[in-house]
C-alpha cells in the first residue's frame, strides 16, 4: 500500500479508460528535473511505504541539486526484469533451488515466483560453427540444440512452473533488440487492488547492454544476475541519486560517416570526460533529428562510456518507432498522454539543469574504428594503418621489422587469395589513449604459406583479418548501417571484388525483421557473394561465440604465434573475448566490416591502397564502393514496414519445431538430474538455518591472485570456449562429455562445477604471483615452496586445509559484463575478501551479494606501493562490528611476510548502504531474500 504523503495519486483518462497514476506536479521541484530523474521520482512516489521509501527520500530527489556529489541513497523498484540465457539460466536455477530451500525451512515454496514481469531471451548460445553457405543457419541451430538441450528443457519447465515469466526461444533474436522492438512497454500498466495503474516502464537486465532501451526512453541498466533475482522477488535496488550529464547533440552526420562512428566518438568523449556511475541524458533541439535506431545504438554502448544509463527522452520520434514496430494504437496513445501529463515529453525549450554539460556537433564525426582491445580507443579510419603498426609491437616480440610492401608494388597479405557506483570517479587508465600515433616505418612481418584442404592457397601474416562479423544488437538493430553494408556489398560485387579467402565472414542479426528487409531489398545475393551469409539470430561473435577458425588457419596462427585480427560490428573487444586465436579486435560499422573482409588485413590504408581491380584493370578504392546515404534511405523506405514486425513478433514465444518438440519436465519443483553437466543444484543454501550466523574476522588468508589495473569481469568470469586440458575441460571429460560437445562456459552457467573451474581462467589474465605466465594459474602455498598450479586446483587445496583466500587488484577492478559468475565463482573458490584500488559499481555490489568483502587500499596506495607481492598471509580485523548493526568505515589489514615482518594498513570497507550490510550479515543477498520469504 502506497503511503502517498504528497497526495500524488490521481486518475488519467486515455481513450475512455481510467488509469491510476502518481502525478509529479504534486512536487514543486519536479518540473526542472532531467527526464531520467523524473522517472525515478515517480518510482519513489508510487512505492513510498514509510520504511524503505520515505517522504524524505522523495523530497531529496524532488529538490535535487545538480552540483551536489551523490550522497542520498534511494530504493528503486524496477517495473520488470529482462534476461539473456547465459545469465538468466543461473537466475532460474537459483529460483528453483530457493523453492526447495523455502519448503525445507517450513515456508510455502509456491511463493517463490517473479513478483515483477520477467522475460528471458535465448540469444547467447548459438555459435558460428558453420558459415559461408545458405544452410549455415540451420546447421548452427541444430548444433545449438544438441549442445543445449538440457538447458532449454529446464527453461521450458521454468516458463510453465513460474508465474509472470516468459521465454523467447532460440533463433528469434538478440535480447536488447527484441526488447526495443517488442517487449518494452515504455509505459507499463498493471492491476493493483482492482485498479489499473499506469507508470513508466523501467527495466533492469542481466546484461550490461540493457541500456539499449534507454534509446526509447525506458530507464534501466545492467545488473548482476544476483540483483536481478532480488528484483524479480520484489527487492528494491539500492542506489545513490546520481549526477546527470547533459549531452547536447547538434548538426547532422556527414555522408561518409555512420551511426557507429557517432557512437564510437561519443564513447571516446565520455570516457575522456569521465561519466562512471553517472546518468547521461541527451537534450536540446538536436534530439528530434536523431533517428530512434541511432538513439538505441548510443544507449546500447552506455557501459562502454562507463555511465549507468545514457537516455533519450520521449518525443514524436519515439511514437513513430512504436507505430513502426507494431505497438497497438492504444499503447501509443497511452505513452503519449501519460508522458505529456507527467511533464516527461521532450520539450527542448524547457530549461533543465544538469550536473555537467557536453556537446557534439555531429557534422564533425568521421569514419572510425576502435581497438585493438578497448571500445574507447577510437581510431580515425585515415589513421588506422599507422595505429595498427604502432599497436602491433605490443603483440609481436623479436621479429624482424620489414618495410612496407606497397613500396615494391605488392599488397599484403599475398593477393592470391576485430556498471559503477554514483560516487566513483573514472580512473585515468580508463581514458582514451589519444591520437598521437607516430608513423611507423615498416612493421613486424612473418608471412606463412597456408594450403587449405579445398585447394585455396594464401599467405597469413600479422594483422590478417581472420574474422569479419556483422554482429550484435548494437548495430544490427539499425537499418541505416545494415542497409549501408548491403549496398556496399552490391557495389563491391559489381566491381568484381571478393573477400579474402582467409576471412571468416558472417551476419548474425538481432531480429528476423533484418532478414525480411534484406530479402525485400533484393541485396541478399550480393552479401552472399562476399561470403556474408546469415549464420544465426543471436549475439555470436560479439560475446565470443565466433566459433573455431578453419583448422589449417588456426594451426598456422598457433604454430607461428601470429597476431591476427577480428573486425566486428559489436560493442566489446576486450582481450581474449572474441576468439582464442585472435589477439587484436576492432569495432567497426557493418559497411566497414565488409570493407575489411575485402582488404583482408588491418595493415591497410583505405585512402591510398586499392581493394582490387575491376574487369578493365582499374584500381578500386573504398570511396568507389561506399554507399550513398540518400540511396540507402530510399531502399530502407521501400523495404521496411510494420507488417514485418507484427508478423515476426506475433509468434515470438512459440519457437520452431525444435523448441516445440522438446520434452519438458512438469511440476512446481524441478527434478534435478544427478548426471547433468548443464544444470545442477548449487550449494548456496546447503545447511542454512533461519537464524543468521555471526560474521567473523578473516585470519591467516592467502592470496589466490595478485592482479593489475583494468581487470574486467571478462577476465574473472568464465566466458567463451575452453580446452580439454583446463580444469573445466577435465571435469567434463571425467563426466563423459567429449571435447566436441564442451560448448562454451556461458552455456554451462547452470552448472556451478564448470563455472568454478573457469573463474579467473581467462587466457589473457596475468597473475603477478607468477612471472611471465598468462591464464588461470597461481601458486599453491599449501605445498612446499608454493609451486605453480591452476587457480581451481589451488583453491581446492586451500579449502581442504581451511585456509581463507583474498584477491589483490588494481584500479577499475571488475569492469565489463559477464557479471554474476565473476562474483559467484570468486565466492565458491573460497575467496573471503577482495582488496583493490577501485571497483566497477556492479561487481562490487555483487561481491557483497555473494558474501565477499570488497575492500579498498587507502587513497593513493596500492599493493605495490605497500610492498605486497602476494606471498604474504593476511589478517582482516573489525568485520565482527557488523554483527552489532554498525558498518565500519575501515578494517585493519595485517599482511605478514615469509620472514615474519608485517605491513599494516586500514582498508576502506566498500559496503556502501544499509541494505548491502544486511546482505553481508546474511551470507549474501539470496540468503537474505530466502529468510524473508520463509519467515513471512
Amino acid at each position: 500500500m502506497t503511503v502517498d504523503s504528497f497526495g500524488a495519486k490521481g486518475v488519467l483518462n486515455v481513450g475512455g479508460t481510467d488509469y491510476e497514476i502518481f502525478r509529479l506536479n504534486a512536487l514543486e521541484g519536479a518540473k526542472k528535473l532531467p527526464y531520467s530523474l523524473k522517472v525515478l521520482l515517480e518510482n519513489l512516489l508510487r512505492t513510498e511505504d514509510g520504511a524503505n521509501v520515505t517522504e524524505k527520500h522523495i523530497e531529496a530527489l524532488a529538490n535535487w541539486d545538480p552540483e551536489a556529489q551523490p550522497n542520498t541513497e534511494i530504493q528503486f523498484t524496477p517495473a520488470r526484469v529482462i534476461m539473456q540465457d547465459f545469465t538468466g539460466v543461473p537466475c532460474i536455477v537459483d529460483l528453483a533451488t530457493m523453492r526447495e530451500a523455502v519448503a525445507e525451512l517450513g515456508g510455502d515454496a509456491s511463493r517463490v515466483n517473479p513478483l515483477a514481469p520477467a522475460e528471458l531471451v535465448i540469444d547467447h548460445s548459438v555459435q558460428i560453427d558453420a558459415f559461408g553457405s545458405t544452410d549455415a543457419i540451420e546447421r548452427n541451430m541444430d548444433i545449438e540444440y544438441q549442445r543445449n538441450g538440457e538447458r532449454y528443457q529446464f527453461l521450458r519447465w521454468g516458463q510453465t512452473a513460474f508465474d509472470d515469466f516468459k521465454v523467447v526461444p532460440p533463433g528469434m533474436g538478440i535480447v536488447h533488440q527484441v526488447n526495443i522492438e517488442n517487449l518494452a512497454r515504455v509505459v507499463m500498466t498493471r492491476e493493483v487492488d482492482g485498479t489499473v495503474r499506469a507508470y513508466p516502464d523501467t527495466c533492469v537486465g542481466t546484461d550490461s547492454h540493457t541500456t539499449m532501451e534507454n534509446g526509447i526512453g525506458v530507464l534501466g541498466w545492467g545488473v548482476g544476475g544476483i540483483e536481478a533475482e532480488a528484483a524479480m522477488l520484489g527487492q528494491p535496488i539500492s542506489m545513490l541519486i546520481p549526477r546527470v550529464v547533459g549531452f547536447k547533440l547538434t548538426g547532422e552526420i556527414p555522408s561518409g560517416a555512420t551511426a557507429t562512428d557517432v557512437v564510437l566518438t561519443i564513447t571516446e568523449m565520455l570516457r575522456e570526460h569521465g561519466v562512471v556511475g553517472k546518468f547521461v541524458e541527451f537534450y536540446g533541439e538536436g534530439v528530434a533529428a536523431v533517428p530512434l535506431a541511432n538513439r538505441a545504438t548510443i544507449g546500447n554502448m552506455s557501459p562502454e562510456f562507463g555511465s549507468t544509463a545514457a537516455i533519450f527522452p520521449i518525443d514524436e520520434v519515439t511514437m513513430d518507432y512504436l507505430r513502426l514496430t507494431g505497438r497497438s494504437e492504444e499503447q501509443v496513445a497511452l505513452v503519449e498522454a501519460y508522458t505529456k501529463e507527467q511533464g516527461m515529453w521532450h520539450d527542448p525549450s524547457e530549461e533543465i539543469a544538469f550536473s555537467e554539460y557536453l556537446e557534439l556537433d555531429l557534422s564533425t564525426v568521421v569514419p572510425s574504428i576502435a581497438g585493438p582491445k578497448r571500445p574507447q580507443d577510437r581510431i580515425e579510419l585515415t589513421r588506422s594503418k599507422p595505429q595498427f603498426r604502432d599497436d602491433l609491437v605490443n603483440y609481436v616480440e623479436g621479429q624482424e621489422i620489414v618495410k612496407d610492401r606497397s613500396e615494391n608494388g605488392t599488397s599484403f597479405p599475398a593477393s592470391d587469395s576485430p556498471s559503477h557506483d554514483a560516487t566513483e570517479e573514472q580512473d585515468a587508465s580508463e581514458r582514451p589513449r589519444g591520437h598521437d600515433v607516430q608513423d611507423v616505418e615498416g612493421r613486424a612481418s612473418n608471412p606463412i604459406k597456408v594450403n587449405m584442404e579445398d585447394g585455396r592457397e594464401f599467405e597469413l601474416d600479422h594483422g590478417a583479418v581472420s574474422i569479419a562479423s556483422i554482429t550484435s544488437c548494437t548495430n544490427t538493430s539499425n537499418p541505416s548501417v545494415m542497409m549501408a553494408a548491403a549496398v556496399l556489398a552490391r557495389n563491391a560485387v559489381a566491381k568484381g571484388l571478393k573477400a579474402k579467402p582467409w576471412v571468416k565472414t558472417s551476419i548474425a542479426p538481432g531480429s528476423k525483421v533484418v532478414t525480411d528487409y534484406y530479402e525485400k531489398s533484393g541485396l541478399v545475393p550480393d552479401l552472399q557473394e562476399l561470403g556474408f551469409y546469415i549464420v544465426g539470430y543471436g549475439c555470436t561473435t560479439c560475446i565470443g561465440n565466433s566459433g573455431p577458425l578453419e583448422p589449417e588457419i588456426s594451426q598456422t596462427i598457433q604454430d607461428n604465434d601470429l597476431a591476427v585480427t577480428s573486425v566486428l560490428s559489436g560493442n566489446r573487444n576486450f582481450e581474449g573475448r572474441i576468439n582464442p586465436d585472435v589477439k587484436m579486435n576492432y569495432l567497426a560499422s557493418p559497411p566497414l566490416v565488409i570493407a575489411y573482409a575485402l582488404a583482408g588485413t588491418m595493415d591497410f590504408d583505405f585512402e591510398n591502397e586499392a581493394l582490387g581491380q575491376d574487369s578493365e584493370g582499374n584500381d578500386i578504392y573504398l570511396k568507389d564502393i561506399w554507399p550513398n546515404p540518400t540511396e540507402v534511405q530510399e531502399i530502407i523506405d521501400r523495404s521496411i514496414d510494420t507488417e514485418m514486425f507484427t508478423t515476426e513478433y506475433g509468434t515470438i514465444f512459440d519457437g520452431d519445431e525444435r523448441w516445440q518438440n522438446l520434452e519438458t519436465p512438469t511440476g512446481d519443483v524441478f527434478e534435478w538430474d544427478p548426471n547433468s553437466t548443464y544444470v545442477r543444484k548449487p550449494p548456496y543454501f546447503d545447511g542454512m538455518s533461519m537464524e543468521t550466523t555471526p560474521v567473523e574476522d578473516i585470519k591467516g588468508a592467502r592470496v589466490l591472485l595478485k592482479l593489475g589495473d583494468s581487470v574486467t569481469t571478462d577476465h574473472i568470469s568464465p566466458a567463451g570456449s575452453f580446452k580439454s586440458d583446463t580444469p573445466a575441460g577435465k571435469y567434463l571429460i571425467e563426466n563423459g562429455v567429449e571435447r566436441k560437445d564442451f560448448n562454451s562456459y556461458g552455456s554451462r552457467r547452470g552448472n556451478h562445477e564448470v563455472m568454478i573451474r573457469g573463474t579467473f581462467a581467462n587466457i589473457r589474465i596475468k597473475n603477478q604471483l607468477l612471472d611471465g605466465v598468462e591464464g588461470g594459474f597461481t601458486r599453491d602455498f599449501t605445498q612446499a615452496d608454493g609451486p605453480q598450479s591452476t587457480v581451481y586446483d589451488a583453491s581446492v587445496n586451500y579449502q581442504e586445509a581451511g585456509v581463507p583466500l583474498v584477491v589483490l587488484g588494481g584500479k577499475e577492478y571488475g569492469s565489463g559484463s559477464s557479471r554474476d559468475w565473476a562474483a559467484k565463482g570468486t565466492s565458491l573458490l573460497g575467496v573471503r575478501a577482495v582488496i583493490t584500488e577501485s571497483y566497477e559499481r556492479i561487481h562490487r555490489s555483487n561481491l557483497i551479494g555473494m558474501g565477499v568483502l570488497p575492500l579498498q587500499f587507502p587513497q593513493g596506495e596500492s599493493a605495490d606501493s605497500l610492498g605486497l607481492d602476494g606471498t604474504e598471509t593476511f589478517d582482516i580485523e573489525g568485520v565482527t562490528a557488523l554483527n552489532e548493526g554498525e558498518t565500519p568505515k575501515t578494517l585493519k589489514v595485517t599482511a605478514t611476510k615469509e620472514d615474519g615482518s608485517t605491513v599494516e594498513f586500514d582498508a576502506d570497507l566498500r559496503i556502501d548502504t544499509p541494505g548491502e550490510a544486511d546482505y553481508y550479515r546474511n551470507g549474501g543477498i539470496l540468503q537474505y531474500v530466502l529468510r524473508q520469504l520463509a519467515g513471512s
